[in-house]
């Protein structure tokens, strides 16, 4: 048996937050729903940035939901390790470039 503290059995559960504030997970849920319609990206690229984004913020649920979506919309393995790759990259860059505040501060404590 599988033990982690996300338990995936929870994410079919997702829509019972609306049993504490309904017309918020409404508004939430109608503007989900949108946000992944067909319109100037495709559903599949759609799925894939979710992915990618999934990783960044280090959600199980979502890289569940949205590996299962990625492969329902046509995505193969090599595209969704791709955007996975994409995510690590603006991730790696934007704790790196952070370094740039660090050297400002020391070279302004080293005056």
């Amino acid at each position: 048996m599988e033990k982690t503290y996300y338990d995936p059995k929870d994410l079919k559960k997702f829509g019972d937050i609306a049993d504490f504030e309904p017309e918020l997970a409404q508004k939430f849920f109608d503007y989900y729903g949108s946000v992944f319609e067909e319109g100037e990206l495709s559903a599949r690229e759609k799925a894939l940035i979710a992915l990618a984004v999934a990783h960044t913020v280090q959600c199980p649920y979502c890289i569940d939901a949205y590996t299962e979506a990625s492969l329902e919309k046509g995505a193969n393995e090599a595209q969704m390790m791709e955007a996975v790759h994409v995510a690590c990259a603006i991730r790696g860059g934007a704790s790196l470039v952070h370094g740039v505040q660090m050297m400002n501060k020391a070279k302004k404590l080293g005056m």
